[in-house]
């Protein structure tokens, strides 16, 4: 049986408004938030930790009133966790553009109704900025950490380069510093297949129910970029649906767990936010206006580690190998797992271990190799 959720507290906090890069204003930005912990006196013993596309503030407890999901990252947070409340002060926010609870889409705008798509364009560093803030009004100075994987490792790296005074350690998981064709690619079909449902209306479609299939059919897209292709073939190969037979009108069994995938998420995640978030993804260059992505490494002066998972086809360990030539690069870790990109979610006690790891003190200089490559076992040992 699982241990209970530590306590934590949600809120949401009207942060100031934001000049948005693509020349947009946005004149409130409201942050919802979720915390662990105390913040100490000197405001830096905050640990920033980013979710990815469709997740939450949620990272552990059980799902409950108002919260559809439960935490993604369970057991990394609480006393004598990975990230250790009796010490740190764990804040999670909801990214902008978001569905639970941060300014997006679906939150009015100033003459009360929803945005829809009037919604402006959001970057990465967008998201970033909203972010700071969200840590200067919680009276935040610095963050002993900033983590997060896949969409919210892209936070990491961002925040690392645009504030660098601000954070002293950076963890960058199944991510990338500048997203590639591959990665867009995979993303067109999902954002066509929004916004051509019927019930899409141009992105005005609240309070409808909205582009439901289509949501469905970019989630079934996305999902099958998040599992190794191996993997899907050991666990379904071309075997029907028990009970069906495909050439009978029946489903196989990878169809079936696509579909139940897809519509898991039309209950829980609003189409508009879907395409901003997506979009923003797109967008992702850690280098734009910044000389280059190594120009923009070189800014990072926090210890960074990053995290790659060798069955990842999104989010390569080529794409992270990038990452890891910035000279302040700490480790370039491999997490060894059969699942693919899903696997920041899944190897949980690989990921922890990294954590707990990026915690302990660098070593002295001399003692071990800038971006030393490691592996871990899926047993989680070193």
């Amino acid at each position: 049986m699982s241990e209970p959720a530590p306590p934590s507290r949600r809120r949401s906090l009207v942060v100031g408004s934001l000049d948005i890069e693509s020349g947009a204003h946005l004149p409130e930005v409201r942050m919802a938030v979720q915390t662990w912990g105390r913040l100490n006196s000197a405001g830096d013993n905050a640990v920033l930790v980013l979710h990815a596309l469709t997740g939450d503030q949620q990272v552990v407890g059980d799902a409950g009133p108002g919260q559809p999901t439960p935490g993604w990252w369970p057991g990394l947070i609480g006393p004598g966790a990975a990230l250790d409340t009796d010490e740190l002060y764990v804040v999670a926010p909801n990214v902008l553009g978001g569905c639970r609870g941060s300014t997006g889409p679906s939150t009015p705008a100033a003459d009360g109704r929803p945005y829809g798509s009037s919604f402006p364009t959001l970057t990465i560093r967008d998201q970033v900025h909203g972010e700071a803030l969200l840590a200067d009004a919680l009276g935040i100075r610095s963050f002993a950490a900033v983590l997060g994987g896949s969409m919210g490792g892209m936070r990491a790296l961002e925040w690392a380069a645009t504030y660098p005074g601000r954070v002293r350690r950076c963890l960058a998981i199944a991510t990338c510093a500048i997203a590639t064709a591959d990665q867009i690619a995979w993303a067109t079909p999902q954002l066509h297949a929004i916004r051509g449902d019927a019930g899409f209306v141009g992105g005005d479609y609240y309070p409808g129910p909205g582009p439901r299939n289509g949501l469905e059919v970019a989630r079934q897209i996305a999902h099958t970029t998040y599992r190794a292709a191996a993997d899907l073939d050991d666990r379904f190969g071309a075997a029907p649906r028990l009970g069906e037979e495909p050439l009978r009108g029946g489903r196989y069994a990878v169809q079936s767990y696509l579909q139940h995938h897809g519509r898991k998420l039309v209950r829980r995640f609003d189409a508009n936010s879907y395409l901003v978030l997506t979009e923003s993804m797109n967008g992702h260059d850690i280098g734009r206006d910044r000389g280059g992505v190594e120009a923009a490494l070189r800014r990072i002066t926090a210890e960074l580690t990053v995290a790659v998972v060798d069955s990842d086809r999104l989010y390569t360990p080529a794409d992270g190998a990038v990452i890891a030539q910035a000279p302040a690069c700490r480790e370039l870790i491999t997490i060894s797992s059969p699942y693919g990109h899903d696997s920041f979610l899944i190897e949980t006690e690989q990921i922890f271990g990294l954590i707990t790891r990026a915690f302990a003190p660098a070593p002295t200089p001399g003692q071990t190799p800038r971006a030393t490559p490691r592996s871990l076992h899926p047993s989680g040992l070193w």
